[in-house]
């Protein structure tokens, strides 16, 4: 440590500005030179910005500058050059099939992004943002498809929905046959305890099995396969779009499961949908 003895005659040496206050003595030092220059540098810079660029605030707006620039401009213009790039692959898009699309390899990542904007756009609001799905609404990711899983499939699918109101939308209605008393209710619930088995170890008696038969096959298939023509759901898996508990089952026989998918014809332009399908295929469950 310095005594402060030792510090006296080197703050001698130093020149004050004359102020004093209790005995505290304001020194005159210089600002170090480096801090000088860069001062100096930035006020020529200030200049400078104002000379080429928009700055002062006046009546009307501000000062343009002498390169007339603007953010908006600048925004104008790179947006027009995207344009014109897109509109290349647009034009590819709109004149090649869904298999040519996704063999081309200029075209992937483009239609993957375009596929993941029109998807959390007008998608994920049922499906969810990965399309993960939730009750009522399908996972997407799976290999688990109602109505196939192949480009064409989704494609049609997009383009009509799912029981819409699209002339050519995929429509098949599931009967309600407790509310059509189709059925008893003893007899749903021998039908639940056979449909839970053919994807689990439960049991079941033969009421059930015979029931289903005569009622269900026609649709299900036998041991519940599905059938994806009719867009009936395969029941021997362990996926389940409205619930796998016992009463989830009873209520859909019971009252009927029949979701409704808006059509996309007419609200997005064909190569959008085409995006989409191609989006929805690469996210692992496309077949």
């Amino acid at each position: 440590m310095t005594d402060n003895k030792q510090l006296k005659p080197i703050l001698k040496k130093t020149e004050t500005t004359g102020h004093d206050w209790d005995g505290i003595s304001e020194y005159n030092i210089p600002a170090p030179r480096w801090w000088l220059i860069t001062w100096i540098i930035c006020i020529i810079w200030a200049f400078i910005y104002w000379f080429f660029y928009p700055t002062w605030p006046i009546p009307g707006g501000n000062t343009k500058g002498i390169l007339n620039w603007s953010a908006r401009e600048q925004l104008q213009k790179s947006q027009a050059e995207i344009n014109v790039k897109q509109a290349v692959h647009m034009e590819k898009i709109s004149r090649l099939s869904l298999q040519e699309i996704q063999k081309n390899p200029d075209l992937v990542e483009f239609y993957l992004n375009g596929g993941k904007i029109a998807f959390e756009e007008n998608c994920a609001a049922c499906h969810g943002r990965g399309a993960q799905g939730a009750k009522g609404y399908p996972n997407l990711n799976d290999d688990d498809w109602l109505w196939g899983g192949k480009l064409e499939d989704i494609y049609q699918t997009l383009k009509f929905g799912i029981r819409s109101s699209h002339d050519k939308t995929r429509s098949t209605q599931m009967p309600a046959f407790g509310m059509d008393k189709v059925l008893k209710s003893d007899e749903i619930e021998s039908v639940a305890n056979y449909v839970m088995s053919l994807s689990s170890k439960v049991d079941f008696d033969k009421k059930g099995e015979e029931i289903f038969k005569a009622n269900c096959v026609a649709c299900h298939g036998l041991g519940g396969k599905g059938n994806r023509e009719l867009g009936a759901p395969n029941l021997s898996d362990k996926i389940w779009l409205y619930g796998s508990s016992k009463e989830d089952i009873i209520f859909t026989i019971h009252y009927a499961r029949n979701g409704v998918m808006p059509y996309w014809s007419g609200r997005l332009d064909d190569n959008t949908i085409k995006q989409l399908a191609l989006y929805v295929h690469s996210l692992g469950g496309g077949e």
